[in-house]
């Protein structure tokens, strides 16, 4: 069948012809009512369609069809221009219709033939993707502005020698797959996706975080007759594909279609995960299962020899190896090396752009790329010194579902050990970092791409004892409220990263005033006697902070009292590198969203201030125990000797990803030791005899 002929046909299916429903769009438009019975919203879709057609080869023709209602004055400032990202090497797009129905009945048709296509605003990454942009112009509430656009191909791009139509074919040649959001930052009165798929292609597909108003399959031979729905059963596992019953064979193509009707906006949660974690999504895949895909990155990076060691390569390895034995050390030397020394930029090289990862030598020459090039170049690096490694896909930030559609975003390396363990390695993530992998990607899944395929695995938890932050302060408070001491920061793993973090965001001119800054920005009286801090750029050692201080006045001393917290219980390092914890919305009881924090970790606080004579306690904060398989809290205040103020505490965050039932211990946690920094502690003055 034509394409032109089918995307038109399964236009006028879907009720969006857009010559014909001109009367019709204007009757939707006032049926879609106003701020009021939209919560307040600034605009409302109408409807948003596609229509897809797969052709064999796996290319795509995408028709989008959106009309949108202008509801408050932000809303029109917000709609006034519509602009369509693409990326040339692996997509087209055209705008075909752009319409405004203006409120008082009357519809203006614009000129698409002025659609302006200018280079994308990009940083770091300069792959020379592209934007088209229309303008519609000034617009007022009750107005709604039309567009259908027509798209060719995908989001990535393969090393190939392609013709004109041919590079839009893409990498995996005959599979496809999609990703589709049913959810939206606005009110969607109804929301229609339809594929046309050929027959012997069998597509996998799974509705996730809720339903769909309806799905069904149906027949091209019969779509201008009658509409046939066929066994419309929901998919009941995320492996399930197309049951037996449901196939329908008759003129070689399948139609499947997804309906959503009323789709209200989430409503986010401070920390929240990925809406698309939460939200509804259809996923569909032509892809057999991860391994399919799994064996395909392998043999494609292979093929095109991603990997290959050069003269230059393995004399700069030999360079950097000289001397070291320890299979262990051997890695993390290579790591680093790439960590530090390939600075994150992507250019764009055209057609190898995409799952191809660059060549290590090219890598090598330029010193510079993005996640994969950095990746491709340890490999390149590790091979050369003798090691077995190979390329993994993630997905940062949010989760990678079962259905094998490209959830992708992150490229990094994986390398066998001599016991025959694969771990994970992440130079783009690990600059400054003693891990050679981020925790910070704990409970991330990946995909490996090595010989003989592998199914989608999740990196592990990270113990919280592999991330502390030890905080402890020696101090002497005397009789006019002048704190006078020893304070001693100490970390490792991603706690180590923060406090490394502090240091590299300036300049190394300035380093010699962090310390004095953060402790000045606690309290401004403070007088910075001697500090020491170990050098930032030595990974060999977890990081030491050390000050010894004074603070005049640090205690309030009045109306025959001593009021004061003790300086480590207040934290002087609080900025939101140090601790982003303690940045965490407490005020919520409850979660309708799971959650995330940088990692799990360790914190260990304790604090001893020898107290002028005094005649006794006034005040001494208690805190609640908690003890939960998320978090858990421990502190307490003792007097020792007499005149000895002692604080232990521990707080623990048992990992990076956290479900909503885990919210209430993680709270309750992190409550107590908020406000262990906010209470003070209070002695009475001595009366003299």
């Amino acid at each position: 069948m034509n394409k032109y002929l089918f995307s038109g046909i399964l236009i006028a299916f879907c009720g969006i012809c857009a010559y014909s429903q001109n009367s019709r769009n204007s009757d939707l438009i006032k049926s879609a009512g106003d701020a009021k019975n939209n919560d307040n919203a600034n605009v409302v879709a109408v409807y948003d369609s596609t229509i897809v057609d797969v052709r064999e080869t796996g290319l795509s023709y995408s028709t989008m069809h959106k009309l949108v209602k202008i509801l408050t004055t932000t809303g029109a400032k917000e709609n006034k221009v519509a602009v369509f990202g693409y990326d040339p090497l692996s997509a087209d797009v055209q705008l075909k219709v752009a319409r405004i129905y203006k409120k008082n009945g009357m519809i203006i048709t614009l000129d698409v033939n002025k659609v302006k296509d200018y280079p994308a605003p990009a940083r770091s990454i300069f792959w020379g993707a592209r934007e088209k942009m229309i303008e519609f112009g000034r617009l007022e509430p009750g107005d709604a502005i039309e567009t259908i656009t027509f798209r060719k191909g995908f989001t990535y791009a393969l090393l190939q020698d392609q013709g004109d139509e041919d590079k839009f074919i893409p990498p995996m040649k005959g599979q496809f797959y999609d990703i589709v959001e049913f959810y939206s930052k606005m009110p969607v009165k109804e929301k229609v996706y339809l594929i046309s798929l050929p027959a012997d292609k069998q597509l996998q597909y799974c509705f996730y975080n809720g339903e769909s108003s309806s799905n069904f399959l149906m027949s091209t031979d019969k779509i201008n007759k009658e509409i046939v729905v066929t066994n419309p059963q929901k998919v009941q596992s995320p492996e399930a594909g197309i049951t037996k019953d449901e196939v329908l064979n008759r003129s070689g193509k399948n139609i499947y279609c997804w309906t959503k009707k009323d789709i209200i906006p989430y409503k986010s949660e401070p920390s929240m995960v990925s809406p698309s974690d939460v939200a509804p999504k259809l996923l569909l895949s032509t892809t057999k299962d991860w391994f399919d895909k799994s064996l395909w990155f392998y043999n494609v990076n292979e093929s095109y020899k991603s990997f290959e060691v050069t003269p230059d390569v393995k004399k700069k390895v030999d360079e950097i190896l000289k001397n070291t034995t320890d299979e262990g050390e051997k890695i993390a030397k290579l790591t680093h090396w790439v960590a530090e020394e390939v600075r994150y930029s992507g250019l764009s090289m055209g057609k190898g752009e995409g799952y191809t990862l660059h060549k290590g030598s090219v890598t090598y020459l330029d010193r510079c790329g993005v996640c994969k090039d950095k990746a491709g170049m340890l490999i390149t690096m590790l091979r050369a010194a003798g090691f077995e490694s190979y390329p993994a896909m993630t997905m940062a930030g949010s989760r990678i579902d079962r259905i094998p559609a490209d959830q992708f975003n992150h490229s990094v390396a994986v390398v066998k050990r001599s016991n025959g363990q694969w771990n994970l390695l992440d130079p783009t993530w690990v600059p400054g970092v003693r891990e050679l992998w981020s925790s910070a990607e704990q409970q991330q899944q990946f995909l490996m791409g090595i010989p003989g395929g592998v199914d989608l695995m999740t990196t592990p938890i990270s113990p919280a004892e592999n991330h502390y932050w030890k905080l402890n302060n020696k101090a002497v408070l005397n009789d006019k409220g002048t704190l006078e001491g020893t304070i001693t920061l100490q970390a490792d793993g991603q706690s180590d990263a923060s406090i490394r973090r502090a240091f590299s965001r300036s300049y190394r001119s300035e380093w010699e005033e962090y310390i004095p800054s953060a402790i000045h920005e606690f309290n401004p009286k403070a007088e910075i006697l001697e500090q020491y801090y170990q050098n930032p750029d030595d990974l060999s050692k977890p990081m030491t902070i050390k000050v010894r201080y004074r603070i005049p006045e640090y205690a309030i001393i009045n109306q025959g009292k001593i009021i004061f917290t003790p300086l480590a219980a207040a934290n002087p390092f609080r900025d939101g590198s140090m601790t982003p914890e303690m940045y965490t919305d407490t005020t919520m009881y409850e979660r309708a969203y799971g959650f995330r924090m940088r990692c799990s970790k360790l914190t260990e606080i304790t604090d001893t201030t020898i107290i002028p004579d005094n005649g006794g306690v006034a005040f001494i904060p208690q805190f609640k125990t908690v003890i939960g398989k998320a978090a858990a809290f421990d502190g307490k205040y003792s007097i020792e000797k007499g005149n000895m103020l002692v604080l232990n505490a521990k707080h623990r965050m048992e990992k990076r990803v956290y479900e909503a039932n885990e919210w209430p211990d993680f709270r309750n946690a992190l409550a107590e030791r908020i406000k262990m920094t906010q209470l003070p502690v209070i002695f009475k003055m001595k009366i003299p005899r």
